[in-house]
């Protein structure tokens, strides 16, 4: 997967991945580029990152599963409804066998953004 190679960009990632893992990949990002759609897509940690008053998300292709990294936060709130997924934490896996549950993406990205816009507004008003 990721190897010695530095990538520069989502596209240049998405184009050593599996034809699985890219479409899967593809869907996770536009369901994140929906969900949150004043994000900066960047290359964070050397896989797809999306940055919006800070990080918001994270996400990587392996062999068997679409690592998602929606930070620990992420994984705490929405505990119940990742239950079915293998999950550490700050990190999903979605095996590459199975649908994206990409509803569920959608729901952690906006709790994502919200966090972080919260942060930065009491930032702000402290």
């Amino acid at each position: 997967m990721a190897g010695s190679v530095k990538y520069k960009t989502v596209d240049e990632y998405f184009s050593h991945q599996t034809a699985q893992a890219q479409k899967m990949m593809s869907q996770l990002r536009n369901t994140i580029k929906k969900a949150a759609p004043d994000a900066e897509e960047v290359i964070s940690y050397n896989i797809p990152a999306y940055r919006l008053q800070g990080m918001l998300v994270f996400f990587a292709a392996y062999k068997n599963h679409i690592g998602f990294y929606p930070t620990s936060s992420g994984i705490v709130n929405f505990k119940k409804e990742l239950s079915k997924y293998k999950t550490s934490r700050g990190t999903v896996q979605f095996p590459v066998d199975g649908p994206m549950p990409l509803s569920l993406v959608t729901k952690i990205v906006k709790f994502r953004v919200k966090e972080n816009m919260d942060r930065v507004a009491m930032k702000t008003k402290k």
